[in-house]
């Protein structure tokens, strides 16, 4: 008889003696993770170290999880976190701090946005968790409006804490009459921020519009996953049309208005071909099919972000992009081209996304085999124990590090020199550093909500 399921690492396992397979109930996501160790991580009175922890719950993982899921969800949040450490130019102009992007100012940087762009992906691995959630929760009797519910909690819980902290700093900024008065007027001569620019701009609010986006998605995942029950590869294919004719109508027809339809066309995408790869339709695919959608969405970006096509429209091509006559090729905003193809997305964003994820499943196996071995598993396992926390952090880590760094002079220059270069080292390590203070110190809210679910099922 085995013993009795204990918590611990936020997941309820089922401790098995050896040689028997462990097996879990109620396994929560593994997003449930105690603070992170930070040079000689200590634990409370009573408890096993967090290497100890995860050792144990590394164990414990059953056959029928997808760990890969959980790979893909860790390697997107970190290549979003170092990403927008590294590509920034820091300004500092009377007393506002605010940053601009390396991708407009670098020659051949923008090649990064076309493999780091992983947005696509973090919907990807979204649609799938919402599938295998949604099932679970069905299997349990519960409603689709409890599940939008508890799913929104675990979003809202840390995200009101990040909201509460800065509008206390806010809150201080505009007693002291420090920092540079920005945004929309209040009242009188008072506006909303003092310092940093609002929301939208990547310091330190840019984790929030992506909340936003994400949390209705959630809200919508029910209607989606009939929609993919009854209808298939249809919905899919309806969303690639929507994208291609917002462009057509937005850039085409002179109603750039439309072009937000892709805010929804684009990003609902890859988050409804994760329910492909939850039900076993995707992984079922031959190679074949994934090398596809690589050739298909990287030949679409080269033939997008080059003349040749677009010299059949003759001069009308530089009144839909101007200056250049073509869709610009990084797929993030750069701040020095009128034409984004992020905000809003584009179809070459969608193009991106397709050959990221056909990328994805080619190195599905391999990478799969790989998380069988301890050591990357329990790495796995603890990036996503704060992935929330990690997210909307991270640029007010940068932001400290800028307080800190710049008065020693590091940050001052205002293109991609040399110096600059050479500066990406302390600007990854110094608000490293900082972040994993600040994970310490707010990754319990994250903790605090996670749901209970089954085990992810492996699908082949």
């Amino acid at each position: 008889m085995l013993p009795a399921p204990v918590r611990d690492f936020g997941v309820w396992i089922t401790l098995a003696p050896r040689p028997q397979t462990p097996s879990i109930r109620n396994l929560r996501r593994f997003r449930d993770i105690p603070d992170p160790p930070i040079g000689g991580c200590t634990v409370r009175p009573g408890e096993t170290s967090v290497t100890s922890r995860l050792d144990e719950l590394a164990r414990a993982t059953p056959a029928t999880r997808d760990r890969y899921v959980d790979f893909l969800r860790a390697g997107s949040i970190l290549a979003v976190v170092f990403g927008h450490w590294f590509i920034s130019i820091i300004h500092w102009p009377d007393a506002l701090i605010y940053q601009t992007s390396a991708v407009g100012v670098t020659s051949y940087l923008w090649l990064g946005t076309w493999a780091f762009q992983v947005i696509p992906i973090f919907f990807f691995v979204g649609g799938f968790s919402s599938m295998v959630t949604f099932q679970a929760h069905e299997r349990r009797g519960g409603s689709a409006w409890s599940f939008v519910k508890d799913r929104e909690v675990r979003l809202l819980k840390p995200s009101l804490v990040f909201l509460a902290v800065w509008t206390v700093i806010q809150v201080f900024l505009h007693v002291a009459d420090i920092g540079k008065p920005t945004g929309p007027t209040l009242w009188g001569d008072t506006s909303l921020l003092r310092g940093v620019k609002p929301p939208g701009a990547t310091i330190p609010f840019g984790p929030l519009w992506f909340l936003g986006v994400y949390m209705v998605v959630v809200a919508i995942v029910p209607a989606v996953i009939r929609l993919h029950r009854r209808f298939g590869l249809w919905v899919p294919a309806a969303m690639v049309a929507g994208a291609i004719a917002a462009d057509v109508i937005g850039f085409g027809f002179g109603h750039p208005g439309v072009r937000w339809f892709n805010v929804a066309f684009v990003l609902l995408l890859p988050h409804q071909l994760g329910f492909f790869y939850a039900d076993g339709r995707m992984p079922a695919q031959p190679r074949w099919a994934f090398w596809t959608m690589v050739a298909v969405g990287l030949g679409g970006l080269v033939l997008l972000t080059n003349e040749w096509l677009f010299r059949l429209f003759g001069e009308a091509r530089f009144d839909w992009f101007p200056p250049i006559g073509y869709y610009p090729k990084s797929l993030l905003g750069t701040d020095v081209e009128p034409i984004s193809n992020a905000y809003p997305p584009t179809v070459c964003f969608m193009l991106g996304g397709i050959w990221t994820i056909g990328a994805a499943m080619l190195l599905r196996p391999r990478l799969s085999r790989w998380l069988e071995q301890p050591r990357p598993w329990k790495s796995t396992i603890f990036v996503n124990g704060m992935i929330m926390t990690l997210f909307l952090w991270h640029m007010t880590a940068y932001l400290i590090a800028i307080l800190l760094l710049w008065p020693l002079g590091f940050g001052h220059q205002v293109d991609s020199t040399a110096r600059w270069w050479m500066e990406r080292v302390v600007w990854e390590l110094v608000p490293a550093i900082i972040l994993a203070g600040l994970v310490a110190v707010f990754g319990r809210f994250e903790r605090a909500h996670a749901p209970r679910l089954e085990a992810r099922p492996v699908v082949t």
